[in-house]
């Protein structure tokens, strides 16, 4: 096979169906990896005179954009600098719109960022956490727009563990949280764009402000002076940019898929080859897509690059086993030899780098460059934006785009970029000349076609639609168009209440996060403390008061349960955790009780409060689920549970039912499981065998309800959204 950008190619881009629009670019660059982006972002906002624009998944104002050889070299944090910079430029306003995220990442994320504290932040910045989405889904876009003139996309947020370099150094004293604490290498590319495509992506910022406050900003007019960063030089001239997205459908907003039908007819009209890189890769639909290519006899080489591992025991237990399974579908219809997948790793050869770049290259004559995920979240659950252009024969952008695949190519082999060249040209093949340029240390290992599963989920919830949905859930539709509740007015002095409960839940979180807690409390400590206290007459009070006090201190509930575990036999184990779990539930229901229900209500917010009214018709029930969803913390589900519409009794009971089964494999399996290893006899394995086989049958038939269930719910939604006047475009 021999590439041939120079031919002219039918063109992919079709504003209207798979882009927003094409607009021109006077100047682009790729930016790759974390110290490139946040060095030109810094520049740029140097340069800012009207307004800046952020939309972010994540944003933390601890991070450094710039980091010197040595950590006393650091500039100001990024807080600091935008609060400098508005202060210094009396027509600047900086407005940011971040994720309004779910609570199984709030101890993942600055629990309240300076830009949330009015009497840190200047008052020309304003702060915005974006919930106008639905249920499960999140705002992903990752833009930074400069005075309308300069914007960037791609898939760097400005938040911590972001920051690397190109030679992704094993062992970088750069690369570390705001805290000091060292993370893995990390991979990723964004692009910068001026002209019209920047004009475009501010009034896409805009629309989304809109729709998050109702308030409209206008464009920025005049003669304003475009921030180009300094020492940066474009990768390319007078290009045509065209904007990809995803919006799911919600309240009166039609579903957009551009990006999904993008990567169908990208994918399609491929000849040579098709370069991947992603964070992610479960989207049935384009593992279809490339599937169909590599039938084909002639079709192209496909070269993936992907993480060796997802990160967090959640991802790797719900993504890696679907990411496998697409996987093995797609080298059964590679007939042809086509297909590789690699991941990149160190000068070492042992640690991985983490790829969570969203980028595509194909035959020298495409790219894209975005926020978008191969998977099913990413085409019509999450809003995205991708931005893409075409060769179109051009000779200085065919080159253009062949240096950004070198580049990339040259980064990950531990090479130059004349080698890559020289060796593309020499076998005609993207593959063999990446196959050929592997070595020892810095390389593109294989991907694992086993990879290491902690707990494979898609074995208790078969659909993986519900976990990583492709669109909203009918539900949240019915409510969002149907249900609507009257805010209530004001109480008194309710501004100081609602100041009082947020230092409280700060001073919660802060105590398990900022404090030795987490390095005390753990589950060797907590057995210890057991042992210790196991003869005392008030040994029931102290243990049970352990299970409150940590409830309190937002300790995770699994390792008091842990210790539990380890303390009794499995009877008694299984009685005291539940007892325990159930005494902290109820206090921590009290605290949320006392602490005035509509001020809690009104912290929550709309949708909170009409799901919360919905739940309490369904009490224990509903209850029970909840306590098997990583919504929240224990403690914090607790506390909004008690300022909520669900009864006392409802919730005791349905947090019983639901943690039940889940203390009791913990406790009476893990224990059994432990002791058949210490002492394989034919008694303890029996017993360890028994009680697998009731899990299994339990996870059987709690799979058969929840499937019975779900059919009735969206056989209720089918019947909601056929109703005359229901429909969604």
């Amino acid at each position: 096979m021999v590439i041939n950008a120079m031919v002219r190619q039918p063109s992919v881009l079709k504003p209207g169906h798979n882009c927003w629009r094409i607009r021109d670019a006077r100047r682009a660059a790729f930016l790759v990896d974390g110290a490139a982006y946040f060095e030109a972002l810094a520049s740029a906002i140097s340069k800012a005179q009207k307004t800046i624009y952020i939309s972010a998944w994540d944003i933390d104002s601890r991070i450094l954009l710039l980091r010197g050889k040595n950590r006393e070299e650091n500039p100001m944090p990024l807080g600091e600098f935008l609060n400098t910079k508005a202060a210094r430029t009396p027509d600047l306003h900086v407005y940011i719109l971040s994720w309004d995220f779910a609570m199984i990442f709030a101890m993942e994320r600055e629990i309240l960022p300076i830009f949330r504290l009015g009497w840190r932040t200047h008052p020309r910045i304003h702060f915005h956490m974006d919930n106008e989405h639905p249920i499960g889904g999140s705002q992903h876009q990752k833009l930074v727009i400069i005075d309308d003139r300069v914007a960037f996309c791609g898939g760097l947020d400005p938040t911590k563990e972001r920051w690397d370099t190109p030679e992704h150094r094993t062992h970088d004293p750069r690369r570390v949280e705001p805290g000091g604490k060292p993370y893995e290498p990390f991979h990723d590319i964004q692009m910068i764009v001026d002209g019209d495509a920047a004009a475009s992506l501010s009034e896409l910022f805009r629309d989304r402000w809109l729709w998050a406050t109702g308030q409209e900003l206008q464009p920025v007019g005049g003669n304003v002076e475009t921030p180009w960063p300094l020492a940066l030089t474009p990768d390319l001239t007078n290009i045509q940019v065209g904007v990809a997205r995803t919006f799911p459908a919600f309240k009166d907003r039609s579903e957009i898929r551009e990006v999904e039908a993008l990567y169908q007819e990208a994918i399609e009209a491929a000849q040579d080859y098709i370069y991947i890189e992603n964070q992610y890769f479960t989207s049935p639909v384009i593992a279809g897509a490339l599937a169909e290519r590599l039938k084909q006899e002639n079709g192209p080489e496909i070269g993936l690059v992907l993480p060796k591992e997802i990160r967090g025991w959640l991802q790797q237990s719900t993504i890696t086993p679907m990411q496998a399974h697409l996987m093995k579908g797609l080298f059964k219809a590679d007939r042809h030899g086509r297909l590789r997948v690699w991941y990149p790793c160190s000068e070492d050869g042992k640690q991985p780098i983490f790829v969570h770049a969203k980028a595509m290259i194909v035959d020298d004559a495409f790219v894209r460059i975005g926020s978008s995920n191969l998977n099913n979240r990413s085409m019509g659950l999450d809003s995205e934006c991708d931005l893409a252009f075409e060769a179109k024969g051009n000779p200085k952008v065919v080159r253009a785009i062949q240096a950004f695949r070198n580049r990339l190519l040259a980064e990950h082999l531990g090479t130059t970029q004349d080698r890559i060249e020289a060796e593309i040209k020499q076998t005609g093949s993207l593959i063999r000349a990446i196959e050929g340029l592997r070595k020892p240390g810095r390389t593109l290992q294989k991907l694992p076609t086993a990879p290491h599963v902690p707990l494979d989920m898609t074995a208790i919830v078969p659909d993986p639609t519900i976990l990583d949905p492709e669109e909203p859930v009918k539900l949240d539709q019915a409510l969002d168009e149907f249900v609507y509740e009257k805010q209530d007015p004001p109480g008194k002095y309710w501004h100081l209440k609602i100041a009082a409960i947020l230092l409280l839940l700060l001073g919660l979180a802060a105590s398990w996060r900022w404090t030795p807690l987490s390095e005390w409390i753990t589950v060797a400590q907590l057995t210890e403390w057991g042992h210790s206290i196991k003869g005392n007459p008030f040994f029931l009070a102290g243990f049970f008061g352990a299970y409150i006090v940590g409830g309190l201190l937002m300790v995770p509930v699994t390792l008091l349960v842990g210790a539990t575990a380890l303390l009794y036999s499995p009877i008694y184990a299984f009685l005291y955790a539940l007892t325990g779990c159930l005494l902290s539930a109820l206090v921590t229901y009290g605290v949320g009780f006392r602490l005035a229900k509509k001020t809690v209500r009104r912290l929550a917010g709309r949708k909170l409060n009409r799901l919360s009214k919905k739940l309490a018709r369904r009490g224990i029930v509903a209850v029970a689920i909840v306590r098997n969803l990583p919504i929240a913390p224990f403690t914090v589900v607790n506390i909004v549970a008690g300022a909520s519409h669900i009864r006392l009794r409802d919730y005791l009971v349905g947090t019983c039912l639901g943690m039940a089964p889940g203390i009791a494999a913990l406790t009476v399996f893990a224990n059994r499981l432990v002791r058949a290893i210490r002492e394989p006899g034919w008694n303890n394995v029996g017993v360890a065998i028994g009680i697998a086989v009731l899990l299994v049958l339990a996870s059987w038939w709690v799979q058969k309800r929840l499937s019975r269930a779900r059919h009735n719910t969206t056989t209720q939604s089918k019947h909601i959204m056929s109703r005359p006047g229901n429909r969604t475009a």
